[in-house]
């Protein structure tokens, strides 16, 4: 165990002030979600963002009935989205996809659920035709979603993931989709990992405060090298390049004063006790961005 850490009792009486913490379950994805709720109310960690493949292992009543029992929230579902297809049949089941994933976000009680939009279709280089498809998405499932008390949240992702995972990469992009639509259906979420690179977020972030449009706040570090594929390269706060408490100031400076989400993708935690995965960021986070 990492000797910063010490034991989670220790923490859950001397790490510090974690009321605006969250773990996504994704950083801690190799506890099943009753071993992460029981280590969040052990800690003391106040909120949960959850994914859906796990939460329809465990059944979404159940998932829903944990959670609330355990008096913890949902800060977020993830994800949704996946619009950029061209086949018409494959668009259909995409919106399909989309209500179900609505629907799991308002069972399980989070008003938020987290879009990453879509790659290019195979053999396709049109990316504005693609972020086209988008909005025509949003402009279907908006109403839906904000019927059932849910907002979703578009995530630009760092533009190595354009092609393949989200033609959305930048604040600025997500903000031009979102602001076609209510604030209340459409708004975005800013993850440190994807934008810190850009000079521009800020006034992004600015301009998303001002129309009430950020929908969560996600923290994750920069660490270089990327592993192979690149997904799993999401480093643990203060790992690495990111100033934590700068973007925070960049947020709260808008209006935010919601939930800070941490969500990493990480083999080398993934491969750690989750217990003591869970129990360092909430002390990294406590040092770097409380």
């Amino acid at each position: 165990m990492n000797s910063r850490v010490g034991t989670v009792g220790d923490l859950s009486r001397s790490i510090g002030d974690l009321s605006r913490f969250s773990i996504n379950q994704m950083t801690v994805k190799q506890l099943s979600l009753p071993e992460l709720v029981g280590a969040c109310v052990e800690l003391g960690v106040p909120g949960v963002g959850l994914w859906r493949e796990p939460v329809q292992s465990y059944g979404l009543e159940a998932s829903a009935k944990l959670v609330r029992d355990a008096g913890l929230a949902v800060t977020t579902l993830c994800r949704g989205g996946f619009f950029t297809a061209i086949d018409p049949g494959e668009r259909a089941k995409a919106l399909d996809d989309n209500r179900r994933a609505v629907d799991e976000a308002a069972t399980l009680g989070t008003d938020t659920l987290v879009l990453v939009s879509g790659g290019l279709p195979a053999g396709s280089k049109d990316l504005h035709g693609a972020r086209e498809r988008i909005a025509d998405a949003l402009a279907e499932l908006g109403p839906y979603a904000a019927a059932r008390g849910v907002r979703l949240a578009i995530e630009p992702l760092h533009p190595m993931y354009a092609s393949d995972r989200c033609v959305v990469s930048t604040l600025a992009q997500a903000l031009d989709l979102a602001e076609r639509f209510p604030a209340d259906q459409v708004g975005v979420t800013v993850d440190t990992y994807h934008i810190w690179w850009d000079d521009t977020a800020p006034a992004q972030i600015a301009r998303a405060g001002a129309g009430g449009r950020i929908h969560t706040f996600q923290l994750a570090d920069w660490t270089t090298p990327l592993p192979e594929g690149v997904l799993t390269g999401r480093g643990q706060i203060g790992d690495g390049a990111i100033d934590m408490r700068e973007w925070k100031g960049y947020v709260e400076a808008a209006g935010y004063t919601g939930p800070i989400e941490v969500e990493l993708f990480n083999d080398g935690l993934w491969a750690r006790d989750g217990r003591e995965v869970l129990a360092e960021t909430a002390a990294r986070f406590v040092e770097h961005a409380a």
